[in-house]
């Protein structure tokens, strides 16, 4: 997304954009720092790497496989390549970054046709999976071979780990891969109370791009795969896709402080608190309507036009919407009490209320 007319100068210091604009933690920085000292073998044949692998191994499972990389498209779109061959497709939301923000990248490096299902909440059901499944073993026609869930989607609503489990269930009969791309897989997990490994290998879900930018990082992701064998040959994967690292050390203790005494919980729950507080009180201003369910870090709302530019001055965000003046509201870890306030204060005057 972009913001027409906006430059680095006029750029509003209160952001309400994106969970990508914020900084990275405190934490995150301090562990980076504790890692730069000395010498230490590259490419992750390095002490750092191995105890954040056995971290990810302690919350997700010990049958865990993670391999750590620089983006989240890079481990979405590198994780189609390990599942799938050419003559394959991945069934997946229409609105989901596979399809919608990846650049083609699926298309492109892992060289498979995705099907998409149009959907308002940004979730697909087993009902919508079986729409594709008419051709099975017909050499004519494409294989679905994958399953891709956006947790939490596009539009901040969740899957509860039920969903998860019904259609990784239906897709593993269907001898069907389930991935999940968890770029805020800790939003919709604080949402539900649940644990990062009920949320995913405790379900059956087969590979997950593990998020962590989103949620304080300074700039690392991860591809987990919770079946062994489908990360044979994974590590040539990401070579060629310009993802490995060669001080890995650096991504990896980014991840294992994320994971250290529930960061990622308190960061995720300060988020998905500070939107519950943001969409309160953007529903006691009666112009104003809201779109959406509001159940982790994402509100959306429509605003007149005629106002947006006014709050703009003092708060960044995004237009979701031209044509309805729908906008994308993102709270962050970072986000205070104060800041919302200031954001509905901006609103009210921009809208000329009492």
């Amino acid at each position: 997304m972009q913001i027409k007319g906006l430059t680095h100068s006029s750029e509003p210091s209160n952001h309400f954009a994106s969970d990508n604009n914020a900084p990275a933690h405190p934490a995150v920085m301090a562990a980076i720092v504790s890692a730069n000292q000395g010498h230490t073998l590259a490419y992750g044949d390095d002490y750092y790497t191995e105890r954040a692998t056995a971290k990810i191994q302690q919350v997700f499972g010990q049958n865990c496989v993670p391999f750590f990389l620089f983006t989240g498209t890079g481990a979405n779109v590198l994780g189609m390549a390990a599942l799938t061959r050419p003559y394959h497709a991945i069934i997946c939301a229409k609105s989901a970054h596979l399809n919608a923000a990846e650049c083609g990248g699926p298309e492109r490096f892992a060289g498979v046709k995705l099907l998409t299902v149009p959907s308002d909440t940004g979730k697909i059901a087993v009902a919508d999976i079986e729409t594709f499944l008419d051709h099975h073993g017909d050499q004519h026609h494409v294989q679905p071979r994958v399953v891709s869930l956006t947790q939490a989607t596009d539009f901040g609503l969740h899957y509860t780990v039920g969903e998860i489990t019904e259609i990784c269930d239906f897709a593993h009969r269907r001898d069907m891969l389930v991935h999940m791309d968890g770029a805020r897989l800790y939003n919709a997990c604080a949402a539900l109370g649940s644990s990062l490994k009920e949320m995913t290998a405790d379900t059956g879900l087969d590979v997950l791009s593990l998020g962590g930018t989103k949620n304080g990082l300074l700039g690392a992701e991860a591809a987990l795969f919770f079946r062994p064998e489908l990360a044979d040959g994974f590590k040539y994967i990401r070579k060629q896709g310009m993802q490995l690292a060669s001080k890995m050390r650096f991504l990896a203790v980014q991840m294992e402080a994320l994971l250290t005494d529930d960061l990622w919980l308190k960061n995720a729950q300060n988020a998905n608190r500070m939107a519950a507080m943001l969409a309160d009180g953007l529903r006691q201003i009666p112009v104003l309507n809201l779109t959406r369910d509001v159940q982790t870090n994402m509100v959306f709302c429509i605003i007149p036009p005629q106002s947006i530019n006014t709050i703009r001055k003092n708060y960044l965000f995004y237009v979701f919407d031209e044509e309805r003046s729908e906008v994308r509201l993102v709270t962050n870890y970072d986000t205070t009490e104060n800041d919302v306030r200031g954001f509905l204060g901006a609103t009210k005057n921009a809208l000329a209320m009492p």
